[in-house]
């Protein structure tokens, strides 16, 4: 049986949600896809940058991940929203579970995109595909392209094709026509430095990449370039991961609102994350062997240290005291515009080897953060806090649970806002 695999991608997925739910939902009369507009973060806390855009932007040559000062720049009169990922999570899974209704073999390769093993699910993929596309269209409001092939590169190629709301194939015989005339900037895994080194050796098209002797390529770009000769050809066994594999370590980080200067507040904002990353492995049941933490300061120049826990853990001040001690062993003052703490080592293994120089009572600390977890999900994550967290007249305010998307980012109090 010929294996047929779905790519299916949101057209500017931020911008498309936010018009949907602004139209639908808050009586919009102005369709944001169809004006000069962008999701774009907060100039005044370091996150102002472009995260989509709607295609008369593309017309002002505003990129995704510039600045949103560089945005206004060349358009003056760009519409800006801000971001909100709790719309955007609930958008996603509504195409989620529109979309297992035709196969249960699904990858979700990201918020706004997700592969499909249509194998043996229809008759006719191309017709099949045009029926999901229109049906999302329908029934959620935004519009999704779908390539269609028998493999993940492929079909992935395929969606890329002409945008907005269309159906492309691009099986094997059609690679010739339809992706060898393509700029070899096109292909999948062809980056800024990958197409540097592709041009020195005078490829230019996604044809000449993959007529060209692999040897060559292999030996000028070591594996990479064997792997994107292959994808050139159209070679790819990689199989559909519709169960996400374990995580092998989880991490949070957080770009400050104002330079960091006192330990004090540095360890703080480590104390913050370690809240957050501790809670996520409690939840998973499992533990952690090493912790690390990254710097970037005012000059953005990177900084990065790890150490070794004795024994491995999920407990929050455990977690913080190693970050605190590769903060005093890395950190020699330089003002800090964004802090990190990243695990590894993940276990699953529940024991607890006692220690003979042990400093906490393991069983009471791991009741008593099961306790506040317990609160939290039940009450929010709000309803319970440390104390070093509570608002004080003065000293700046700082969110007890940070890292990942930012508390601003996740939800928008559209009282606020201007629903053109």
């Amino acid at each position: 049986m010929k294996r047929v695999i779905f790519h299916v991608d949101v057209n500017s997925a931020f911008l498309s949600w936010e018009a949907c739910y602004r139209i639908h939902h808050l009586g919009g009369k102005q369709d944001l896809r169809e004006i000069v507009s962008a999701v774009g973060g907060d100039q005044e806390k370091r996150h102002g940058i472009i995260l989509a855009k709607s295609i008369p932007a593309k017309k002002f040559h505003i990129q995704t991940g510039e600045t949103v000062v560089s945005a206004k720049e060349k358009c003056p009169g760009l519409i800006l929203v801000p971001p909100n990922y709790d719309l955007y999570n609930r958008s996603s899974k509504a195409l989620i579970k529109l979309l297992s209704e035709y196969t249960d073999k699904i990858e979700q390769y990201s918020i706004d995109e997700a592969f499909l093993d249509m194998t043996g699910c229809c008759d006719d993929p191309e017709q099949t595909a045009h029926e999901i596309k229109d049906r999302v269209h329908a029934e959620l409001g935004f519009t999704v392209n779908i390539g269609v092939s028998e493999n993940k590169l492929l079909a992935k190629m395929a969606s890329d094709f002409t945008k907005p709301d269309r159906v492309h194939t691009l099986w094997k015989s059609e690679i010739q026509t339809k992706m060898w005339p393509l700029p070899v900037s096109d292909l999948f895994y062809v980056g800024h430095a990958s197409l540097n080194k592709l041009r020195k050796l005078g490829i230019h098209t996604i044809g000449e990449l993959a007529k060209t002797d692999p040897s060559i390529l292999q030996a000028y770009m070591k594996s990479h370039g064997l792997l994107i000769w292959q994808y050139a050809n159209g070679i790819d066994d990689s199989r559909l991961i519709d169960t996400p594999p374990p995580a092998k370590g989880y991490g949070n980080s957080l770009t400050t609102p104002q330079d960091v200067t006192e330990p004090s507040i540095a360890k703080q904002y480590l104390l913050s994350l370690s809240e957050t990353i501790a809670a996520r492995l409690r939840a998973d049941s499992v533990k952690i062997g090493v912790v690390s933490i990254s710097l970037r300061d005012w000059d953005l120049h990177f900084y990065g240290h790890q150490i070794t826990l004795s024994v491995p853990t999920n407990l929050t001040m455990e977690i913080y005291h190693a970050a605190c001690q590769c903060l005093s062993e890395l950190w020699d003052g330089i003002p800090l515009r964004h802090l990190g703490i990243h695990t590894s080592r993940v276990t699953t293994d529940q024991f607890r080897q006692m220690q003979l120089f042990d400093t906490i009572d393991y069983e009471k600390s791991k009741r008593m953060e099961k306790t506040v977890d317990r609160i939290r999900k039940k009450y929010g994550m709000d309803s319970i806090k440390r104390a070093c967290f509570l608002s004080v007249p003065g000293k700046q305010e700082m969110d007890h649970m940070a890292g990942g998307i930012s508390r601003e980012k996740r939800t928008v109090d559209y009282t606020k806002e201007r629903i053109l």
